[in-house]
């Protein structure tokens, strides 16, 4: 009975430790309260923009855009006949959104097999792979948010193509993800929690 009870302890224990991606960071306005809360943010940010040159405001407001900081965020469910599910809208999955194809492309060409799209780190190290991409292909700079948006949605060749000329939506969208690495880069000037 005594090892019953251990074993189930020890579940919850782990259960309770691993939902910590499920949920959003309180006031995602303030880019100095969301890395307060999430500490380890900050460490997959500098990393990157170590290895990649992706400035962390640029990360921070790729990731609102994308997953509003849930790890686990997922596109909504598609319904025929407006109630039986038929699946995701796509695959895209956790903090950066990624697509199957594309994180199995950057998981093949870094070497990292064992990468995944809930980890931050993971999750921020492929914006930077991919972001890079998109200056190599596009000649998009790293700290140009609003059209490393455009590329990060419509793709490297569609942003070629101006794919989203045809889309108010994502050019407003683009805009305001280049308006919050703006706001983002500025908090960050002043916050201590972006020091470590």
């Amino acid at each position: 009975m005594r090892r019953l009870f251990r074993a189930m302890g020890i579940v919850l224990l782990v259960a309770s430790c691993s939902g910590g991606n499920s949920s959003a960071p309180r006031n995602l306005d303030d880019a100095c309260s969301i890395l307060k809360q999430r500490p380890q943010y900050i460490k997959a940010f500098r990393a990157t923009e170590r290895k990649w040159g992706v400035p962390v405001a640029v990360q921070m407001a790729t990731i609102y855009q994308e997953s509003k900081f849930i790890g686990d965020a997922r596109t909504p469910l598609r319904y025929t006949l407006g109630v039986i599910p038929m699946g995701r809208q796509s695959s895209a999955f956790g903090y950066s959104q990624a697509l199957d194809g594309t994180w199995k492309e950057y998981q093949r060409e870094t070497g990292k097999r064992g990468t995944k799209r809930d980890n931050i780190r993971d999750a921020t190290d492929f914006m930077g792979w991919y972001m890079n991409k998109t200056r190599e292909r596009n000649g998009i700079p790293l700290s140009d948010a609003r059209n490393q948006y455009l590329a990060y949605h419509d793709g490297h060749t569609g942003f070629a193509r101006g794919t989203y000329r045809s889309k108010p939506w994502l050019v407003r969208i683009a805009n305001e993800v280049g308006a919050r690495a703006v706001t983002y880069q500025g908090q960050l000037r002043t916050c201590r929690a972006a020091r470590r």
